[in-house]
């Protein structure tokens, strides 16, 4: 197998091809009990009840080759590209839940794949010159028994779900669903609710997915499950969508303050990173923007468009104050105000003066099943958070972030100078009243 390395950054994704009435309504896909996934990589290709191209992935994979130096958090390309702007613009996302990364083969489509997602991909292919809306294909882990069961089809942004399509179905499904934008008769389609995180973990596309996954999925369901939020906020593992070289590449779907469903990428996600998305953007619908790839709907010009906006109405930005506010996220300082109300944004300490902004946000959820992401202060969030700071000031991180508003150059001016200000002023009116008196009784 050819190195992953050598391929272009831009990789094309699986597919990217050119309103429903649910009858029911589904909670978040349930976090499986079993990491199959997290399996050591010398184990891919030999999983138990896998299909009959097991041993596809076996070769040229030598768990010995894979490092944290080459591949993960420490490769020498980490962080250091822009991220804005590289998501391609397209207007809905197919999810197939099926099987797992230990057996998807490089590429998904491939003939010897098995026939699902081999003839869905075809199909989609096929009818791309009659789709009203561009259609992106994404495969995502399917556990039978579980809320993501082999043929299940996810729908972003409709937010629906059909149940166990299979090979003889996809003509008719492609069809119906996705051509005539109407529903498959012999499914029930069911209303997704809370919020989706898919991670790639496709380890056999490239190595950088297969090596920074899987740690941030865990990461994820460790905060998931410490916060409460099962049921409420599911992560899956998801095939290549795109970007390798922003590994761990993550997307979040949820609905904005219109209730208007999104998708958000981000890009070179560390575990460390994890808990200021499920606080920041799903607990305050406030955009990360140093994690920031784009957003389903915008085009790449877009995208660019929409953050140098975000940034000139919260008072502009720079790396230096990017660098700040990661490590006032992440440690949590006395002088951080880890939550207030609606609408309001962070507290930090700057130049002694504690400073509370009220944040304009372009993408603020509202939601009446708002999702409450409480702030999680264990002891093993303090140490990764260190880890974070020191990789910020190593230079890497280069992409601006913007999480709460900075104070602009007037504000800093009344905070620092009103005190010589008031001195000077009463001076004046000191002179002026002595010299007054002396006229009077002279």
């Amino acid at each position: 197998m050819s190195n992953p390395l050598m391929a272009s950054n831009r990789d094309d994704p699986l597919l990217l091809l050119s309103s429903h009435h649910p009858s029911s309504a589904s909670s978040p896909i349930a976090v499986s009990e079993s990491d199959s996934y997290l399996l050591d990589a010398s184990q891919i290709g030999s999983a138990s009840g896998s299909f009959q191209n097991d041993g596809f992935l076996g070769g040229g994979y030598d768990s010995g080759l894979i490092n944290e130096a080459e591949y993960g958090f420490s490769r020498p390309d980490f962080r250091q590209g822009p991220l804005v702007g590289t998501v391609e613009l397209y207007e809905r996302h197919v999810f197939l839940c099926y099987k797992n990364p230990q057996v998807w083969p490089p590429r998904i489509e491939a003939a010897e794949f098995d026939r699902l997602p081999r003839l869905l991909a075809a199909a989609l292919a096929a009818r791309k010159p009659d789709m009203k809306r561009q259609t992106r294909l994404t495969i995502c882990e399917g556990r039978d028994g579980t809320e993501t069961s082999n043929g299940d089809v996810l729908i972003f942004p409709d937010m629906i779900r059909y149940r166990r399509l299979t090979h003889f179905d996809v003509d008719t499904f492609v069809e119906e669903v996705l051509v005539k934008d109407g529903e498959w008769l012999p499914g029930s389609p069911e209303a997704l609710r809370g919020w989706y995180i898919f991670v790639c973990c496709h380890g056999t596309r490239d190595r950088r997915c297969g090596v920074c996954g899987p740690s941030v999925i865990s990461k994820f369901k460790n905060e998931i499950e410490s916060r409460g939020l099962q049921g409420k906020v599911s992560v899956s593992p998801c095939s290549h969508i795109g970007g390798h070289k922003y590994a761990g590449n993550v997307i979040i779907f949820g609905p904005n303050m219109k209730k208007e469903v999104t998708g958000h990428w981000y890009g070179y996600v560390m575990p460390e990173d994890v808990p200021l998305l499920l606080e920041q953007h799903i607990g305050k619908g406030e955009i990360v923007d140093f994690l920031w790839r784009g957003q389903m709907g915008l085009s790449e010009e877009d995208q660019k468009k929409s953050q140098e906006l975000r940034f000139q109405v919260n008072g502009g930005t720079t790396m230096d104050r990017s660098t700040k506010e990661s490590a006032r996220v992440n440690e949590g300082s006395a002088g951080t105000c880890a939550s207030q109300v609606e609408g309001t944004g962070c507290c930090q300490v700057n130049g002694g003066f504690s400073c509370c902004q009220k944040s304009v946000s372009q993408e603020k959820r509202l939601d009446p099943d708002s999702t409450d992401i409480p702030a999680n202060s264990t002891s093993g969030k303090n140490k990764s958070s260190k880890k974070q700071v020191s990789r910020n000031n190593s230079g890497k991180g280069t992409g601006p972030r913007k999480v709460c508003s900075m104070p602009t150059w007037y504000e800093s001016w009344e905070r620092e100078d009103t005190y010589t200000a008031l001195a000077v002023i009463s001076a004046a009116m000191s002179v002026a009243f002595a010299y007054r008196c002396y006229k009077q009784l002279s």
